[in-house]
């Protein structure tokens, strides 16, 4: 397989001297000497994406942090950290190995957009990288790489939604990871408590409505969110130039990808591979292969995109090569399912997780999502007819009404390209033909060690409110907080660090 290290080192950068020793700081060198629209010009002619899920253009996100600057609060740079999709841990292996690239793509960032303090959003159960990143803080501001620019470490609380951006400052802001209507370039990590007219909004709700109303801009600081990979990508960009990167990758998606390989086979792991190699070799390299005796039935990129059948393995992993079987790069996680593994039991796992993890602002998502799950457990179980069925069909259909993030189009997308994808899966359950099969565990990973991936099992146990108790409150998280701020101990509280 090509392969190219860009942003996932080989080996571990120990020290701020040691990433000097090996070109680093020249992307940030080469910033200061240029006018910030220039750094984002050559952050657009790279083409680099979004490593986060979505893809979105980088330079384009930056340009827009710009266009919407308020004329009175400054921006933030924010480094989202936060890594829960299932079956991905490639941020925090680059944040084991260097974390430092990272530092100087939000430094790089800082300057283009005109921020002068930037949050690292981890999880607290991040400890690892977090001991890192505040050693590589201290480091960066002892050498003097960040005049004017203050740095806070948060950590923040283990829910999937965490990850999402809107929620994600919306606990950096002393609230839940409820996600929210506005975009983050209107609202910032500051809370808008009052509108432009000075008047309270009086919302009552963890996510405030004020903060999808009309404001005065003036009033309305920018955030420029980027996840971790993508940051990692941006020092060699701007000392190097947007020529240079794109010379591996493709036109639509130039550069390079961190995967994680991890399900069915003989090892998992995480690796650096060039855009537009093929899903198959992919497997290969990382995870040689599937297990010796079985044969790949099917490949599962997260819980963001359509499931990928045997057949079209050879698809090449870049934002265009997969959209076009049906699927997505998303956070290029896949979990390879062999033909021993039941789909009806995967879809079930989906079904939970994403039911369990939806915050319940919107109602479709939560019940309607953790109806799915239910239903479809019936059907691994072989306690389940053609009538329910038909009811799966429809709610997997209707999940996403009215849905103010993209968790339960997450749900509805992944749910029926398994249900039509594999129909056989699910009959054969109806027809008495299938064993009876508990849920397939789809959860956050802990960590791999020594070629193993180790998945949050705690997660069999947690509630749809959250809480890890015998039995659930019968809330949805959303009620179940209310005004209660992060702090309250009835929820994992976050803790930061101004540095």
């Amino acid at each position: 397989m090509n392969t190219a290290v860009r942003v996932l080192f080989t080996d571990t950068i120990s020290t701020l001297d040691e990433y000097a020793a090996r070109r680093g700081g020249e992307g940030l060198a080469a910033a200061r000497q240029v006018n910030p629209d220039l750094i984002i010009k050559e952050l657009e002619a790279s083409g680099l994406r979004g490593r986060g899920g979505a893809g979105f253009p980088t330079g384009r996100k930056w340009r827009t942090m710009v266009e919407n600057r308020s004329s009175v609060e400054p921006t933030t740079v924010v480094v989202n950290a936060a890594e829960g999709e299932p079956g991905t841990f490639k941020d925090r292996s680059i944040l084991r190995k260097n974390p430092y690239h990272v530092l100087e793509g939000a430094l790089i960032a800082a300057l283009a957009v005109g921020a002068d303090h930037v949050v690292f959003a981890l999880k607290r159960s991040f400890q690892p990288e977090v001991v890192r990143v505040r050693a590589a803080i201290a480091e960066v501001q002892a050498k003097g790489w960040a005049p004017g620019v203050g740095f806070e470490l948060f950590e923040g609380p283990d829910e999937y939604l965490y990850g999402e951006e809107t929620a994600l400052l919306e606990a950096i802001d002393g609230r839940f990871p409820f996600p929210r209507i506005a975009p983050p370039f209107h609202r910032g990590v500051e809370r808008v408590a009052v509108r432009a007219a000075g008047e309270a909004s009086g919302s009552g709700q963890s996510a405030r409505v004020e903060m999808a109303g009309p404001t005065d801009d003036r009033f309305a600081p920018p955030a420029l969110v980027d996840n971790v990979e993508t940051l990692a990508n941006v020092a060699r960009i701007i000392a190097r130039g947007a020529a240079w990167f794109r010379t591996v990758g493709t036109e639509e998606s130039p550069g390079t990808v961190v995967c994680t390989v991890t399900g069915s086979t003989r090892r998992h792991g995480v690796a650096e591979v060039i855009m537009g190699t093929p899903l198959r070799e992919v497997i290969e390299s990382i995870g040689g292969g599937c297990l010796r005796g079985r044969r790949i039935k099917a490949v599962l990129p997260g819980v963001s995109n359509g499931i990928i059948p045997a057949e079209l393995l050879d698809a090449p992993v870049s934002y265009e090569g997969l959209s076009a079987i049906g699927s997505g790069l998303g956070s290029a996680s896949f979990i390879v399912l062999d033909d021993s593994v039941d789909l009806a039991a995967v879809a079930a796992g989906v079904a939970r997780f994403l039911g369990v993890e939806s915050c319940g602002q919107c109602t479709p998502c939560k019940h309607g999502g953790l109806l799915l799950a239910d239903l479809l457990k019936g059907v691994s179980r072989s306690q389940a007819d053609e009538r329910t069925l038909e009811f799966i069909n429809t709610h997997a259909s209707t999940v996403n009404e009215q849905a103010r993030c993209y968790l339960a189009h997450q749900h509805k997308i992944v749910l029926q390209s398994i249900l039509s994808g594999f129909p056989g899966e699910f009959q054969a359950h109806l027809n008495g033909e299938a064993v009876a099969v508990e849920p397939y565990l789809i959860a956050e990973l802990i960590d791999i060690v020594d070629g193993v991936a180790i998945c949050d099992e705690r997660f069999r146990e947690k509630q749809p409110d959250w809480s890890h108790d015998p039995q659930t409150r019968g809330k949805v998280p959303a009620d179940r907080f209310g005004e209660n701020r992060l702090g309250d101990r009835t929820f994992m509280p976050a803790r930061r660090a101004d540095r």
